[in-house]
C-alpha cells in the first residue's frame, strides 16, 4: 500500500481547467505505473489515463483524449492531470491509483491493476 493524496478539485464553468496532483509517500512510486479514474453518481469506476513509471508512456479514455495530460514528477513522487477544455460530464469524484505491481504497464486501464488508491477530489463542471 502507498499511502496517496489528491488536491485541486474544485467547481468551474465548462471550458474550463483544472490541475490535479497525487502526492505519494513511499519511494516505490518510481517504479509503478500511476492511474487516474473517475466516479459519477450512480456510475462504475471509469479508467481516465495512466502513465508508466518512467513517464514514457501514456494512455487516455477516448473521451478526454486531447483535453486532458497526464505527467508525474518522480523527484517529488507527484502525479499530475491536467484538465483542459472541461465539460459538464467530467463532473466525477476524480482517484489516483497506483498499480499493484513492479513496471507493469499492461493492466493500466483496469481497477483490479491497482492496490493503493487516494481519498478522491470532487470535480464539478457546471454548464
Amino acid at each position: 500500500q502507498v499511502p496517496l493524496v489528491e488536491s485541486g478539485g474544485g467547481l468551474v464553468q465548462a471550458g474550463g481547467s483544472l490541475r490535479l496532483a497525487c502526492a505519494a509517500s513511499s519511494g516505490t512510486f518510481n517504479s509503478r505505473t500511476m492511474g487516474w479514474f473517475r466516479q459519477a453518481p450512480g456510475t462504475e469506476r471509469e479508467f481516465v489515463a495512466a502513465i508508466s513509471w518512467s513517464g514514457g508512456n501514456t494512455d487516455y479514455v477516448d473521451s478526454v483524449k486531447g483535453r486532458f495530460l497526464i505527467s508525474r514528477d518522480n523527484a517529488k513522487n507527484t502525479m499530475f492531470l491536467q484538465m483542459n477544455s472541461l465539460k459538464p460530464e467530467d463532473t466525477a469524484v476524480y482517484y489516483c491509483a497506483v498499480s499493484s505491481s513492479f513496471r507493469t504497464y499492461s493492466n493500466r486501464r483496469s481497477a483490479s491493476g491497482y492496490s493503493s488508491w487516494g481519498q478522491g477530489t470532487q470535480v464539478t463542471v457546471s454548464s
